[in-house]
């Protein structure tokens, strides 16, 4: 314990070893009853469209959510809501996160930001600090879920996820291609060097169905890239959907391709009962 402290930058200004996540783990929030993580370890699969439509269809089955955008730098949650307002404070300093339609409290980074175009061109340790905020920062009120929509890669910002928030389980989500399941094998292997269980893997873009006769066609060839996942949905790539998230309207979308998703997480929330 003792040599923890002494390699920890904060040392001289520490005055709370007992809620020091290096030496005694994430502290849970009592009004947070579930924590997920969806993550990809890549870019560019559909991490934060699975997330909107997961958070829309907990929403529906009547469950309190709460979605904490961790993807500093490429912060798309609120567009895929259509939020525009910005985050408010209350009087005691906690961020108060903005509502979607649906009922899901929203916290990102780009309802903080004057122009949602500009550029967070900031240091890992600050990123890190701002995702560590928004979890210990943020009066979430009641929840049964928060998921949060982990950024790519297995650097700073997803190390500080780990090791400072109590995630109960992560989701995967790729594309059916060699190269990018081999990116997401390093997530997989991150969260099992974190020791957090890997629920499954959602496979995005996995098909197309033709419009003339009705035909599935694989985008990406067969998924066998994917055989050593445990595979809980996969996702059609489907423009009418995209055309709603794009419009910030996925609670409008037919989210029933999440079902088994969906359910396992469900099932966690009911075991916390």
């Amino acid at each position: 314990m003792s040599s923890a402290c002494d390699s920890c930058p904060s040392k001289s200004g520490c005055t709370s070893k007992e809620s020091c996540p290096s030496l005694n783990g994430p502290q849970k929030n009592p009004k947070i009853k579930t924590v997920i993580g969806i993550a990809s370890g890549k870019g560019g699969v559909g991490k934060s469209f699975v997330t909107a439509m997961l958070g829309s269809a907990l929403s529906k089955k009547g469950y309190k959510v709460g979605i904490l955008d961790a993807d500093i730098t490429g912060p798309s949650i609120p567009r895929a809501f259509g939020l525009t307002e910005k985050l408010t404070a209350t009087e005691d300093n906690k961020l108060v996160p903005v509502t979607t339609k649906g009922g899901i409290k929203t916290v990102s980074l780009n309802l903080l930001m004057p122009d949602e175009k500009a550029p967070v061109i900031w240091r890992g340790p600050v990123l890190s600090g701002v995702v560590k905020q928004f979890w210990e920062d943020t009066d979430w009120g009641m929840l049964d879920v928060l998921l949060i929509d982990m950024p790519p890669g297995t650097g700073d910002v997803p190390l500080t996820l780990y090791q400072s928030l109590p995630i109960d389980g992560i989701i995967l989500v790729s594309t059916p291609q060699d190269l990018v399941s081999m990116i997401v094998s390093k997530a997989r292997n991150m969260a099992a060097a974190m020791k957090v269980n890997v629920l499954g893997l959602v496979e995005n873009m996995s098909y197309v169905t033709c419009p003339h006769c009705g035909e599935a066609i694989s985008l990406f060839g067969d998924d066998s890239s994917l055989s050593d996942f445990d595979i809980l949905d996969k996702l059609p790539l489907d423009p009418s959907v995209t055309a709603l998230v794009d419009s910030g309207k996925t609670e409008d979308a037919d989210q029933s391709v999440l079902d088994n998703t969906a359910g396992l997480i469900e099932a966690m929330i009911k075991a916390q009962n």
